[in-house]
């Protein structure tokens, strides 16, 4: 189906590509994300703030998404295109409403990174992330819960005709509504993105957002934006204020020359228009601008060192290089903004391809940054961008809905914690949240194994403190109330939760409230015995034993496993990691030598090469085990 005006024009299709399987995953998130403090040079008062504040206390309602692996087959993706003469966009609805894809027609030119593969790894809040395109986070530090999970995506008409797609979701953990409207005006050299944030509680609540902006990286590849400064973070040492982009005897803007992995937060400067670009040896690139609220600015790059390119090829392929620019709403990612209660946020950004005069975009700093801000004015002048802003602000409700999100949102409408609106048709809940309408309709929370997806949220508490009498209703009782930072009273829940029945499920999350080691190990070792189906428990349980020095314990448990169980990744590296500190070295060299792949290698990780310096320390470690971000 298409809607066209002139050449502006919106419709679906598909996407094949060679891909996994999504992730999925039954285990709620306990744990939350640490605040950041920094007393690195240049860090003031209002950062120190930003940083201190907003980290969560856990990440529940979610659940991790860890169960994946890398064998891919061809897969077909609904997609949702925008088209003029200039810009071909397509979009994933199904994977956070990511832009996939940006092509510059004139000249057949691939703007972003594109990936020629769909591969979960390691990288997000809850586990599973892709690699490439441009991924919109909301919530917390990190890759955002739905960079994995389906947006609702509908098609709406501007008053002039042009097709806009708005794609609109209800993110859980801040318990705050987003909404995108995506447009291509015809003729437009660039795509328009308005977001638009509300925080529909009566309390402040912390508020992340980055635009996270993958694109192809050469060795000529220059980042460019308007600073002279950023701040630095190279994973090893605190946050710093930095001369921007000469130090350290080299020019930082050329992340394909650096060896190590790193972020470098631009600090622009105010007043100065908010925009960044990454432009190639012939002075061409993605340039992304916005109004000034979407204030900071970002490049990260993965290094050329071993590591570096093996995390590359682990998300994309070989000869798959790139790096990200990006924009957010602070000056770092590590920091949090307090959002009133009842605030709406908005903002506009443009994606399109800049074009400068090679030798002055590659020369000095300061003449480059100019000749490419005078070329982005060329562009989209700023105050097309701010015409732009305002366009959206004439948009209405969407008259063909395109793809379908969560039903979570709909069920917070059903119990009046949220309201309705015709500009965002959440539609109606679905299974998964099923048994919270019999907890509204009935006062009773229907008893399941595995337990409900959780929920979060002061109505609930409420109707769970009323009504919980059995294990899975007293098992909700403490999620929430841990999920509200009452670790003593969920305690309380979890125990006579376990009293009516002994469940995987609770002795699990009474682990994670345990801070003696060897008590947490025992809690997790009896939740296995319950379930020894459950791998992502069978994991928790082997690294609690370890944790708890009780190497022999994991050898015991990973020898009575079945075989395929036995056989994925983390178990063989728990076991390795367990003959090492039993002195098995031949075994554990025997293990390295058969092949440990962890198909969720955390982002920062380096057990596989701590492992193999350990049994083997005078030989280098090979590629296929280098996942270290700072340097080889």
């Amino acid at each position: 189906m298409t809607s066209t005006l002139g050449t502006s024009a919106l419709r679906t299709d598909v996407l094949r590509i060679e891909g996994a399987a999504d992730p999925v995953g039954t285990l709620p998130i306990l744990h939350g994300i640490s605040s950041y403090t920094a007393e690195g040079v240049g860090v003031d008062d209002e950062m120190r703030r930003n940083l201190a504040y907003g980290a969560p206390r856990s990440l529940l309602p979610y659940t991790r998404q860890d169960r994946y692996d890398r064998v891919r087959s061809t897969r077909e993706l609904p997609t949702v295109v925008l088209e003029n003469e200039q810009l071909t966009a397509v979009f994933l609805p199904g994977y956070g409403g990511r832009l996939w894809s940006l092509v510059h027609r004139p000249t057949g030119r691939e703007l972003l990174h594109r990936n020629r593969t769909l591969q979960p790894a390691n990288l997000a809040l809850r586990d599973a992330w892709l690699a490439g395109g441009v991924e919109w986070n909301l919530g917390a530090t990190g890759h955002w819960p739905l960079t994995c999970e389906p947006l609702h995506a509908a098609r709406v008409t501007a008053p002039d005709g042009t097709p806009v797609l708005r794609m609109y979701a209800f993110e859980r953990l801040r318990r705050l509504v987003l909404r995108m409207d995506t447009w291509l005006p015809a003729g437009s050299p660039v795509l328009y993105v308005r977001v638009t944030v509300h925080n529909p509680s009566e309390h402040e609540t912390p508020v992340y957002w980055w635009s996270n902006i993958a694109v192809p990286e050469t060795e000529g590849t220059r980042v460019l934006a308007p600073a002279d400064h950023a701040f630095h973070c190279d994973y090893v040492s605190d946050l710093r204020h930095v001369g921007f982009p000469y130090l350290e005897g080299g020019d930082h803007s050329r992340p394909g020359r650096l060896a190590r992995a790193a972020d470098y937060f631009l600090d622009l400067p105010e007043g100065e228009r908010r925009w960044i670009a990454a432009l190639d040896e012939t002075g061409t690139g993605l340039v992304q601008a916005s109004t000034a609220r979407l204030r900071g600015r970002k490049m990260f790059c993965w290094g050329t060192s071993t590591g570096g390119r093996h995390w590359q090829e682990w998300l994309s392929g070989p000869r798959s290089a790139y790096l990200e620019i990006q924009a957010g709403l602070a000056r770092t990612q590590l920091e949090h903004l307090p959002m009133p209660a009842g605030a709406t946020w908005s903002w506009t950004e443009a994606y399109g391809m800049l074009s400068a005069d090679p030798k002055t975009v590659h020369g000095d700093w300061t003449q480059a940054r100019t000749a490419a801000a005078e070329a982005l004015e060329l562009l989209v002048p700023e105050a097309e961008l701010h015409r732009a802003n305002t366009f959206a602000e004439t948009l209405g409700a969407p008259e063909e809905p395109l793809t379908e999100g969560s039903g979570w949102a709909a069920l917070e409408i059903e119990a009046g914690a949220l309201p309705a609106s015709p500009l965002l048709p959440f539609g109606t809940p679905g299974t998964e949240q099923e048994p919270w309408r019999q907890l509204l309709a009935t006062g009773t929370l229907p008893v399941s194994d595995p337990p409900a997806e959780p929920v979060t949220g002061p109505h609930w508490r409420a109707l769970l403190e009323r009504h919980a009498g059995d294990w899975h209703a007293l098992y909700h009782l403490a999620l929430v109330r841990l999920a509200d930072g009452e670790p003593d009273t969920a305690r309380v829940a979890l125990l006579r939760s376990l009293a009516d029945r002994p469940t995987s499920w609770a002795l699990r999350a009474l682990a994670f409230l345990t801070p003696a080691p060897k008590e947490k190990a025992d809690l997790l070792v009896e939740a296995h015995r319950l379930r020894p189906d459950l791998h992502e428990i069978t994991v928790e349980t082997l690294d609690a034993l370890l944790a708890a020095d009780l190497a022999a314990d994991v050898l015991t448990i990973v020898e009575a496993l079945p075989a395929p169980a036995r056989a994925h990744g983390r178990i063989r590296l728990a076991e390795a990691r367990a003959a090492h500190a039993l002195g098995e070295d031949d075994r554990v060299r025997s293990l390295l030598a058969e092949g440990i792949q962890v198909d969720n290698m955390r982002e920062g990780e380096v057990s596989l090469d701590t492992l193999w310096h350990a049994v083997h320390p005078d030989r280098p470690v090979p590629a296929a085990y280098d996942f270290r971000m700072s340097g080889s």
